[in-house]
């Protein structure tokens, strides 16, 4: 992390020397238009930093980075309200301490997992033992079966014949009906272990294909249905929506009240559409919506869903809470033959910053 505590330190203290009496270049307290300058942009610079470790946490543990990127938008707000020597101490130290109790916590899960994965290995050595050792058990009574057998037939008395015949097989029923139990027992054991191992699987699975912070797919969720629709062959559309100066959001309000925004507009675009559609972040304030419909339905949700979104929100600010009036752009394509992904994308993000161009000059997006 830049270190601009140090940074304030020096500059305060050459500002004093010039200040000293009876140096010329005193006179002017004021700090030279240059310094104030560089010192906005490093101010500048390490919040984004801040902002930026709180958002890669949480692309890299979707289960712990929520919390570190909460707690990195409170620093920054704190630099947001004057960048004194103390505030920025203290933000460095809060800055190590978030980012020691992040790593902790990652680490712990990362034992957590490489524990499990291990338990199931061990369970999984421990069926094949049993069921080697239960094989083992039945060949030694099979094999003592065999050997009375092999006795019998060098008797002669019919009775003594008879009953060694029904012993022996006795026997042998009595040991292939241990071993079925035995294997049964082994293979519900072991089947157990499994559904509590897919279980935590799924989950993880349903952690990584969520955005953590809205609830909706995440963006390599959404690619993953773009490309096998794509590979399919069937007609879709796709829908690329970005709220409207919501960076002046996270400005006078705060990150936490830009995060609230977007879990509010996440809710009511999620409500708008369809169940058949599938609904993404695709980053930062942009939403995409897969619709497996042609451009005509496509055009018609897509109105649909723009009135729905689009009107007054209230978020907690700094200063309490307050009203919005939040527009959006929103950019659609249709998948065309022969046409990637990728191709399609750009072509949908294209049409969304031609609506967005188009409507800059509307003063009313996006503001109290």
């Amino acid at each position: 992390m830049i270190s601009l505590k140090k940074y304030l330190d020096t500059d305060q203290a050459a500002l004093e020397a010039q200040g000293e009496p009876g140096d010329e270049t005193g006179q002017d307290e004021e700090r030279a238009p240059s310094e104030e300058a560089l010192l906005t942009a490093t101010i500048a610079a390490y919040r984004s930093a801040l902002i930026e470790m709180g958002q890669s946490s949480l692309d890299a543990t979707p289960a712990h980075g929520l919390e570190l990127k909460q707690g990195l938008c409170r620093l920054d707000q704190a630099l947001l309200s004057g960048a004194t020597c103390e505030v920025v101490a203290a933000t460095q130290d809060g800055v190590r301490q978030q980012l020691q109790g992040w790593g902790r916590r990652t680490a712990a899960h990362l034992r957590q997992q490489v524990g499990e994965v291990k338990d199931l290995l061990l369970a999984m050595a421990r069926t094949a033992e049993s069921v080697g050792q239960r094989d083992q058990r039945c060949a030694h009574q099979i094999n003592e079966v065999t050997t009375r057998l092999k006795r019998i037939a060098n008797l002669e008395d019919l009775t003594e014949i008879r009953a060694s015949i029904e012993k022996s097989a006795s026997e042998l029923k009595s040991s292939i009906d241990r071993m079925t139990a035995e294997g049964k027992a082994v293979l519900d054991r072991l089947r157990l272990e499994v559904a509590g191992y897919q279980a935590k699987l799924e989950a993880a699975e349903e952690i990584a294909s969520c955005d953590s912070l809205t609830g909706l797919r995440s963006r390599l969720c959404v690619e993953g249905h773009i490309q096998h629709r794509v590979k399919s062959g069937l007609p879709f559309c796709v829908a690329i929506v970005d709220i409207d100066g919501f960076k002046q959001v996270n400005d006078d309000h705060g990150h936490l009240a830009g995060d609230e925004l977007l879990r509010q507009f996440a809710g009511k675009l999620r409500s708008a559409c369809r169940s058949t559609d599938l609904i993404g972040r695709w980053g930062g304030d942009e939403f995409v919506i897969v619709l497996y419909c042609g451009i005509a339905d496509a055009r018609a949700q897509s109105d649909r869903f723009r009135e729905w979104v689009c009107g007054s929100y209230t978020v907690q600010g700094s200063s309490g809470p307050g009203k919005l009036r939040v527009d959006a752009s929103i950019g659609l394509a249709e998948h065309l033959p022969k046409e990637t992904m990728k191709e399609l994308l750009a072509r949908a993000d294209a049409a969304m910053y031609r609506n967005k161009a188009a409507s800059r000059g509307d003063e009313t997006r996006c503001r109290r």
